[in-house]
């Protein structure tokens, strides 16, 4: 892990890399690149195929329904990176994986060069996981698509906490669960009344002490409303 922060690495590996070039050359991924706080490589598993065909899946063994991803194009593309230079960390985005944080998004944005490998259709031959995922990482019970998606919020959140990256260098640890598992206080801006809206009287005062005593008591309020939905799926203001 490196703490003397240099320009950060994450290669994505992909068999459906235009799903990824948008989000990718937008907003805060696309300042990021452009100052040179981080560097995104893309990389299209066909082009790592063996034969003429690009083929890069194939019927799973045991008759089961589906298509797996073939071990040959990965081995082919992670061999050749991690000739070319030392990595922290390669994530696999899977449903069987350590569910993604704050925490963990933090640790990560102190890594120098990591993978990121996305799977798609029925699941990634398993050998590859064994041979190469250091860390294998979901975004929630459910199942989508492809890892393309989780592999964009990993990097946002990973992101957006490079030293340099945000313009308000203070807004990042002022997230929710910058602090533990506790969610941001409400946010107001101009103007002051909307729609027969007031903005809290408390934080129109000036008074420094008194709105962060607000801000930590609406803080921990939206905490126990997100526990108590998550917990028992009751949602209420």
């Amino acid at each position: 892990m490196n703490t003397m922060k240099m320009m950060m690495r994450i290669d994505i590996i992909s068999a459906v890399p235009d799903l990824l070039a948008s989000p990718l050359n937008n907003s805060i991924l696309k300042r990021a690149q452009d100052k040179k706080k981080v560097k995104i490589v893309v990389h299209n598993l066909r082009d790592y195929a063996l034969n003429n065909h690009k083929q890069i899946d194939d019927k799973p063994f045991g008759g089961e329904p589906g298509m797996v991803l073939k071990p040959e194009p990965f081995f082919n593309c992670i061999n050749k990176l991690i000739k070319e230079r030392a990595y922290d960390n390669i994530i696999f985005t899977t449903p069987r994986g350590k569910i993604f944080d704050q925490k963990t998004a933090n640790r990560f944005s102190l890594f120098k060069n990591i993978i990121i490998v996305a799977g798609h259709y029925k699941e990634i031959d398993e050998r590859v996981r064994e041979k190469f995922a250091t860390e294998e990482i979901s975004i929630g019970n459910f199942v989508l698509t492809g890892g393309e998606l989780p592999a964009l919020m990993i990097i946002d959140a990973i992101v957006r906490l490079i030293p340099g990256v945000l313009n308000d260098s203070e807004s990042a640890l002022n997230d929710s669960f910058q602090n533990g598992n506790v969610v941001g206080a409400p946010c107001y801006t101009r103007p002051s009344v909307y729609d027969g809206m007031k903005v809290p009287d408390v934080l129109l005062s000036g008074n420094k002490k008194e709105i962060e005593k607000w801000n930590e008591e609406q803080s921990l309020r939206l905490t126990k409303k997100w526990i108590d939905f998550n917990k028992n799926g009751e949602y209420y203001g």
